[in-house]
């Protein structure tokens, strides 16, 4: 296992609604390898900010191809190869966010240098998980 490296990127995503222009919404993407498989995306909006856990693999796959079911899915802009498309179902509403493909796979190239694809098991501190589960007597 190598350092411990948190990858934080700052970039814009559009929250796209019919019939209205798109809405910049400034985001944070994150990669911590204390969980390997995943990455967050921080949304700043007016009434705070809203936390989403994506598997990092479906962000990746979200470039080529529509990827996800659920509450999550992601997919390439059809009308524009240079957007992905995020798409986020909660019990609060739907949302629809376009962000610039070349960030995000800039992020997720800078997180593949801090642990590599297949490598993640490695990366997942067992005892440390196990003590999570241990109930106190």
């Amino acid at each position: 296992m190598n350092k411990k490296i948190v990858i934080t990127v700052a970039t814009t995503f559009e929250l796209l609604t019919p019939g209205a222009p798109p809405a910049p919404i400034e985001a944070e993407l994150r990669y911590d390898p204390d969980d390997p498989y995943a990455v967050a995306i921080s949304f700043h909006t007016g009434q705070g900010e809203v936390e989403w856990m994506f598997g990092r693999e479906l962000l990746a796959d979200g470039l080529i191809t529509r990827t996800g079911e659920g509450d999550i899915a992601v997919r390439p802009a059809p009308e524009d190869p240079e957007r992905m498309l995020v798409e986020l179902d909660a019990p609060t509403g739907f949302a629809v966010l376009a962000g610039r493909s070349e960030d995000i796979a800039e992020f997720l190239d800078l997180s593949y240098d801090v642990v590599s694809s297949g490598e993640e098991e490695l990366w997942i501190d067992f005892d440390r998980e196990l003590a999570k589960l241990a109930i106190p007597r």
